[in-house]
């Protein structure tokens, strides 16, 4: 089955309702930390949140040794040693599409392995990001992943993608106060790493959150 979608990059190989890890075709297509991806499976678009990403050998007897080589040199004079390589992430599910209606709850069903995985259009970010509630199921599965440092990603590319709008940011950190209000201290901390990032950026440099 070849891709009809040139936003697919990679395949599920391992999948539950709350999380799944997929590989990306070619190993040097790195997705970011933070970044909204999404699979299609079962009638329903899931909405996936990358959290961890690995580059590593395919096969655990071919293991990478340092050659004090540039990628460049290794290309030209060894370019056999990456077809071993592999590039692989997980993802948080955060909530499904069904008959054009958002749900941010976990989906009924995991993805199917092999479900092909693409990055999130202007549009989905959009859609997906139209309400606050994803908190909820990162609140719920911090175990697997730094929460605090996911958000700031997740944000900055809301940011990139130019759907976060100073309503929503309210609402986001609305969300996060009541989430998160037996930690004061470390919410506080969080807002003014926020305010950092967010004034890196030239459209948000007036806004102030404390």
């Amino acid at each position: 089955m070849k891709q009809s979608n040139k936003t697919y990059f990679a395949e599920i190989l391992e999948s539950s309702i709350t999380s799944w890890e997929a590989q990306s075709w070619k190993w040097d297509t790195i997705p970011e930390f933070g970044s909204l991806v999404t699979a299609t499976s079962n009638g329903r678009t899931l909405f996936g949140i990358i959290y961890d990403i690995k580059t590593g050998p395919i096969d655990p007897i071919r293991q990478p040794v340092a050659y004090e080589k540039t990628e460049e040199e290794l290309q030209r004079e060894q370019p056999q040693i990456f077809e071993f390589l592999k590039t692989s992430f997980s993802c948080i599910s955060i909530g499904y599409q069904d008959k054009g209606e958002i749900f941010y709850n976990l989906p009924p069903q995991p993805p199917k392995m092999h479900t092909f995985v693409g990055h999130a259009t202007q549009e989905q970010y959009e859609t997906c990001f139209a309400h606050e509630h994803f908190l909820n199921l990162l609140f719920m599965t911090t175990e697997q992943f730094n929460l605090e440092e996911l958000l700031l990603a997740i944000i900055q590319h809301q940011v990139r993608n130019k759907v976060l709008t100073k309503k929503r940011l309210n609402k986001f950190i609305e969300s996060f106060f009541m989430l998160n209000r037996n930690n004061y201290l470390q919410t506080k901390v969080f807002l003014s790493r926020l305010q950092k990032l967010l004034q890196a950026t030239a459209d948000w440099k007036e806004l102030e959150l404390l």
